[in-house]
């Protein structure tokens, strides 16, 4: 385990939890962090430099949760070691490192995997299963909103930090990358680094989505909204019923003559659906698990990490020259993303 900061103890404790994997190392450059780690897996051993990790023949795998500018070096030498690799989002701080990333693990027959733990979340599952089912009708726009009071970065944007969430799952539940995308926001705290964004996407299918994101909100909120035709979906990430599904609808009568049209509003039932209480990062390392055994990450896994570091890079890409960015041209979308972890 590479990295103890804010989400390493995360994956530390839920590799613990798998019963057929074995912490051998925890590597972190904090020396008072890595001291805390130590009293608390006390048969692990801990170390300062990358290189003890890569070194030891008994290592297979190395997870990575480190800042997002050294997630191309750490997990390019851990390939270059023979070693599998799971990389925190995003899986590296542009779209070029990510698409080296990837050739180098496919060149070497190495598991690589990126953490998009969204994707793997049994609610979030549950809305790809709607949409895939039609039950939603006609899409017609996303709203999401992933704010809260800190946590301020150092070497990213808010785009880069929180981004990734919301793009990995607007992607894999409609399978189809953004033509364009156009990105606003300030840098309100430390100049030069924008703690506020609000994204606006447009997909092929004429589904339009706007992403807002924030370091700056009085309390912390992760909502999304999708409206279709015939029925209306609220994902809430922190409520204790994650989907309500709205059978809410408006219906346009083609008018008879100039000037005449009727709209007529459908309010129905309100339906929270039971949602499998399976941990996500538990599913998505057991998934890293078997990418391992595989030496191959699950089918379309390593296309949406891709192209999650493509949209995130032409969204920020807005945001510094204040027009629209074209994303034509720079996707690759397998036709079916599915974790394989339940």
């Amino acid at each position: 385990m590479v990295g103890l900061g804010y989400w390493g103890p995360s994956l530390l404790r839920a590799l613990f939890d798998l019963p057929n994997v074995q912490v051998k190392w925890i590597c972190d450059r904090d020396p008072e962090r890595l001291a805390r780690y130590e009293r608390r897996y006390p048969g692990v051993m801990s170390t300062l430099r990358i290189d003890d990790v890569l070194e030891d023949d008994a290592v297979d795998a190395v997870v990575i949760a480190t800042p997002v500018y050294t997630h191309f070096y750490l997990a390019s030498r851990a390939l270059h070691a023979g070693k599998h690799a799971f990389v925190e989002k995003p899986l590296a701080a542009s779209s070029r490192e990510a698409d080296e990333l990837v050739r180098v693990a496919e060149s070497k027959g190495l598991a690589l995997m990126c953490g998009h733990t969204f994707i793997y979340s049994p609610a979030v599952r549950a809305v790809r299963t709607m949409l895939e089912q039609g039950e939603l009708g006609e899409l017609f726009f996303v709203s999401s909103s992933r704010v809260n009071l800190g946590l301020h970065q150092q070497d990213i944007s808010v785009i880069w930090d929180l981004g990734p969430h919301d793009f990995s799952m607007l992607l894999y539940w409609f399978d189809e990358m953004p033509e364009k995308v156009r990105a606003v926001g300030r840098d309100s705290i430390v100049k030069g680094i924008s703690d506020v964004a609000f994204v606006t996407l447009d997909f092929p299918s004429g589904l339009l989505a706007n992403v807002e994101l924030s370091w700056l909100a009085p309390s912390k909120l992760r909502r999304t909204v999708i409206v279709g035709s015939e029925r209306m979906v609220v994902y809430d990430d922190g409520s204790t019923e994650p989907i309500k599904v709205f059978n809410h609808g408006v219906v346009y009568q083609d008018p008879e003559t100039f000037g005449e049209y009727h709209l007529s509003y459908r309010t129905g039932d309100i339906v929270s659906p039971k949602i499998d209480a399976a941990e996500p990062i538990l599913l998505e390392l057991s998934d890293f698990v078997a990418a391992v055994e595989a030496r191959e990450a699950p089918l379309g896994h390593l296309d949406l990490a891709r192209n999650v570091a493509r949209l995130t890079e032409a969204a920020e890409e807005s945001l510094r020259t204040g027009g629209d960015v074209s994303l034509r041209g720079r996707t690759r979308f397998a036709e079916l993303i599915e974790p394989r972890g339940e």
